[in-house]
């Protein structure tokens, strides 16, 4: 992993930055910006850490050892690369799974963060709403998040957030890059097997990725990160799709209606009668997909005003950081999103006295 510099203006020694973070199934994403402007995606200086470097799930939620193991080296690499003096104000971590499954984030990781940025302020949200303010920013519509899960959110003209899916792999994420690659597989078992709705193509597709395909169960269902494993084979069943197998487009209409289901879902609680609607995040950097999910939409909710994202979620994360360190005293009047833990969070770290003694003992002998 190395820093990579975004083409900016260099700032002078001493300015106020900002760093968001953006956590997702299949790798880690670290950038800073300045902290006195509107963030500008080409002036960010971004780390990214290798796409196996995943972070898997515990029983408490999402491990935040194993967050911090690959967080904490990017961090200090990115930090490095900034104008001497620089300072950073606020960061912002938009994880996987933390509205549902992000009580060890939330414990764990003030701590080490303030210790390795000096930041006065956290935030902590999910990775739908890091997607929604890195795609609209403060405007009321819709987003949707697909990668290896899928979630669609809203923000209804009040200011609340609603959002649809994003029940994980095992309960949802459906139309997900985990959902397709899933699927994909189960069509080339059903090859395999000589049962209905097999695909040869997909069967010879994943024997090239994985090997011979009575291995799957052992190779998958103990992994913790199974979810990006199934995912990895999205792109196979994308690739099948566009070679004329029927089986693999039967599967990618499959997830665009799934995706438009989800997002009407979405776009119906938020109350808006003609939604602008994005759609953000790996996924949709394969056409069929894309045009699958647009078809769809067009019949579900024909009324929305779909358009491309402003930015990826890393932006989003950004965006909050910058909108947190911005603000004065208290941060709910000023703060441009909705709060709503664990959705949303923002922590005043300088508010916090123990919070170095107490992460010490959590998480081992303090970083220098």
């Amino acid at each position: 992993m190395g820093a990579a510099g975004g083409g900016g203006v260099e700032q002078a020694a001493g300015e106020c930055w900002v760093v968001g973070v953006d956590v997702g199934g299949s790798g880690i994403r670290v950038g800073a910006a300045p902290a006195d402007r509107p963030v500008d995606p080409t002036g960010t200086r971004t780390v990214a850490a290798a796409a196996a470097a995943r972070v898997s799930a515990a029983a408490g939620g999402q491990d935040a050892r194993a967050l911090l193991d690959r967080l904490l080296p990017a961090l200090d690499t990115l930090v490095a690369g900034l104008p001497g003096g620089a300072r950073i104000g606020a960061v912002a971590v938009g994880a996987t799974g933390m509205a549902l499954l992000g009580r060890d984030l939330a414990a764990r990781l003030p701590g080490p963060l303030a210790r390795a940025t000096g930041a006065r302020r956290l935030v902590l949200a999910g990775d739908a709403v890091t997607a929604y303010a890195g795609a609209l920013g403060t405007a009321a519509g819709v987003v949707v998040a697909g990668g290896t899960g899928l979630v669609a959110i809203g923000l209804r003209p009040g200011g609340s957030w609603c959002r649809a899916d994003g029940w994980g792999q095992l309960l949802g994420d459906c139309g997900g890059g985990a959902w397709i690659g899933r699927a994909g597989l189960e069509a080339a078992l059903r090859a395999q097997d000589g049962r209905n709705g097999g695909s040869p193509v997909l069967l010879a597709a994943a024997e090239r990725y994985y090997g011979p395909v009575a291995g799957l169960p052992a190779a998958l269902q103990p992994r913790p990160d199974r979810a990006a494993l199934l995912a990895e084979f999205a792109p196979a069943v994308v690739a099948a799709a566009e070679e004329g197998c029927p089986v693999a487009g039967g599967l990618l209409r499959r997830a665009g209606e799934e995706i438009a289901a989800t997002a009407t879902a979405a776009a119906t609680a938020a109350g808006g009668a003609e939604p602008r609607l994005a759609l953000t995040g790996g996924l949709f950097r394969f056409d069929p997909l894309r045009r699958a999910t647009l078809d769809a939409l067009a019949v579900r909710l024909p009324a929305a005003r779909p358009g491309p994202p402003d930015g990826p979620p890393l932006l989003g994360a950004l965006r909050l950081a910058a909108a947190a360190s911005a603000a004065v005293g208290t941060v709910a009047p000023g703060f441009p999103w909705p709060l709503d833990p664990p959705l949303l969070d923002v922590l005043d770290l300088a508010g916090l006295p123990d919070l170095p003694d107490r992460a010490a003992a959590e998480d081992g002998p303090r970083r220098p």
